[in-house]
């Protein structure tokens, strides 16, 4: 009974599958160099074989945690919040986003899209998969569109989910880590001939900082 009352508050939203929460400095992206408390929602089935952060997928090993717990220990460190994951629109963002913004803090997520959008967001980034795209309007709704580059299909990939954004939407193209060495200067070569992207690094692994 208390298992299926707690599944309950899980798919309102009220409790979250939290795999981890840290204050650290934004890595990637238009917010890079920039203090931030992040909250990692487990729950993933996109399931990309570079992810570094596997372990996030299993939702039922992470402990579903009250949204109260996790606004109240992330309003302690900073008034930026980043939401990530696993893929955090598995579940309802509306609770979690809300009780945020009650205590005037920035919301930001970082997504595939691969679930609708909920919550309510100052930022979006929008890092769309091959093997699960993005569904609704958050193209249109994204801040920021971040392609992960693998191989040199992504560039093709990346022009594709780049035609469906707003044209507000900052563009970044970002080595996959395994591959950094071989595809930072196709990269580079690829924004210099299209200047209308920019190159995102993953500064917090050169950091050493989560």
């Amino acid at each position: 009974m208390v298992e299926n009352n707690v599944m309950d508050l899980v798919e309102k939203g009220l409790m979250l599958p939290l795999m981890e929460e840290f204050y650290t400095i934004q890595g990637e992206g238009f917010h890079k160099g920039t203090a931030a408390y992040f909250i990692r929602v487990g729950g993933c089935d996109v399931g990309c074989h570079w992810c570094d952060v596997k372990e996030s997928w299993n939702a039922e090993t992470h402990p579903p945690t009250a949204i109260e717990s996790i606004i109240s220990n992330a309003e302690k460190y900073s008034d930026t919040i980043v939401i990530t994951g696993g893929e955090p629109l598995t579940w309802d963002m509306g609770p979690l986003t809300e009780g945020l913004k009650a205590k005037k803090m920035k919301t930001h997520i970082e997504t595939s899209g691969a679930y609708p959008l909920t919550g309510v967001w100052d930022w979006i980034c929008l890092s769309p998969k091959k093997n699960k795209l993005p569904v609704g309007d958050v193209h249109q709704k994204a801040d920021e569109l971040k392609v992960i580059v693998y191989n040199k299909h992504d560039f093709i990939f990346a022009e594709e989910q780049a035609a469906q954004v707003g044209g507000n939407c900052i563009l970044y193209l970002q080595p996959e880590w395994s591959v950094r060495d071989k595809m930072v200067p196709l990269i580079v070569d690829y924004v210099m001939q299209h200047p209308k992207w920019k190159v995102s690094l993953q500064t917090h692994k050169y950091l050493n900082i989560p």
